[in-house]
């Protein structure tokens, strides 16, 4: 699980991994979650946005752990996708 979270992280903060705050990718993915602009994410609302919603954030990732999971295993035993 841990692999995959940070898997997750390493490519959603491609060219921005040292202040994922100012990623399009994630500021658009805050906006169309919570309903926050995007040009308004800042450290201090992204922090906060991560803290108030980390079980839903956890729930997500597990979620894209075990589909990871299933995809490598059809990989593996040759299945199409």
């Amino acid at each position: 699980m841990i692999r995959y979270v940070l898997r997750f992280c390493w490519v959603a903060t491609r060219g921005y991994r040292l202040r994922p705050w100012q990623s399009p990718y994630l500021r658009w993915r805050i906006e169309t979650y919570s309903g926050i602009p995007a040009e308004t994410v800042t450290f201090q609302t992204f922090w906060r946005f991560v803290w108030k919603e980390r079980k839903g954030l956890w729930r997500f990732l597990r979620w894209g752990a075990d589909l990871w999971r299933i995809e490598k295993q059809r990989r593996r035993e040759g299945e199409p996708g």
